[in-house]
């Protein structure tokens, strides 16, 4: 089972280690080299975060209800709630389905594309992925539809290319370990872009992610995050921040949008989900893993969440209906 996490030293920065926690899977890289004029319409894929590069040329980016975007060599995209959008060589090109347009495929996790009608060139590394923590879910819930990080200091730049090189090349000749080099690298780039979110934007201030800026409150997300097997009550959170029982109640609710022992059963409950999706173990396994007195109460709690008890919600994963 891979939670909850290992354990780390004391948290200097809560936002920080939640970085930490996210982690890619099924990412999928396709290197397109798209001459003009040309036009892909890419569907919705729930549950996806994508980001597009582009390495030469220029592209617009289109997405309903946001001002037609042109994409400059070097830039990173981000588009992190899988919704519909529209790539093309001008905003007057024709376009066609995305899973319409043949690739070859490389590897499961390669394709390449090429696409368009033979005029001026651009090229583009499009990736698409899922993160597997729910701590993930909290922080990509709060980013906006899209996610531009146009420029990037002059070794940050040279960095980005080199490291999309570095991609491209462990996914063409996929050596032994290279899936794992790749995802690991996809996860550097994101959480790059996300952090330079975090660095800018004024929505970053708030909600959640405010609630892990605080001195105080961060502290005690950070031990939920880190232990949510402990009996944890308010009484014993207030103490480890140093505050007043009724001071981090109101505090914690204020920042957070929930109370404390609210956050820690959804907390638990996310784990839980993913545990039963992705791992073998067992209900008891699990259910102690995560700091339930017994089985039976832990899948009280889990139907009260999702109304599905954990084991239908296994069976049904795995398509098996009784």
């Amino acid at each position: 089972m891979s939670y909850p996490e290992p354990k780390l030293p004391p948290a200097a920065d809560p936002l920080g280690e939640t970085l930490h926690m996210l982690r890619l899977t099924g990412t999928l890289y396709c290197q397109a080299e798209l001459s003009a004029p040309w036009g892909i319409d890419i569907p919705p894929l729930d549950g996806l975060m994508t980001f597009l590069i582009v390495t030469a040329g220029r592209c617009w980016l289109e997405i309903e209800g946001i001002e037609p975007r042109l994409i400059e060599p070097g830039g990173l995209t981000l588009i992190p709630h899988g919704i519909a959008h529209r790539m093309r060589s001008s905003l007057e090109a024709e376009t066609k389905p995305l899973f319409d347009i043949p690739v070859e495929k490389v590897s499961d996790r390669y394709e390449i594309m090429h696409y368009g009608g033979g005029g001026e060139v651009t090229r583009t590394t499009y990736g698409v992925m899922r993160f597997d923590h729910v701590a993930a879910h909290r922080l990509i819930g709060q980013l906006p539809k899209v996610v531009h990080i146009d420029s990037w200091d002059e070794d940050a730049d040279s960095w980005l290319h080199s490291t999309l090189r570095f991609i491209a090349r462990e996914a063409s000749t996929l050596k032994p370990g290279g899936e794992t080099v790749i995802t690991r690298l996809a996860d550097i780039l994101v959480i790059q872009a996300i952090r330079s979110w975090l660095d800018t934007s004024p929505e970053a201030n708030q909600g959640w992610l405010a609630a892990l800026r605080d001195e105080q409150i961060g502290r005690a997300l950070a031990s939920i995050h880190r232990s949510p097997e402990r009996d944890w009550s308010v009484a014993l959170l207030a103490n480890e921040v140093g505050m007043s029982r009724s001071a981090f109640s109101a505090q914690f609710t204020r920042l957070v949008g929930e109370s404390a022992m609210r956050y820690l059963a959804q907390w638990r409950m996310q784990l839980a989900r993913i545990c039963l999706l992705e791992t073998p173990d067992s209900l008891a396994k699990i259910s102690s893993d995560l700091g339930y007195q017994s089985e039976a109460a832990f899948c009280r709690a889990f139907k009260r969440m999702f109304n599905v008890s954990p084991g239908s919600l296994r069976r049904s994963s795995r398509g098996v209906t009784n």
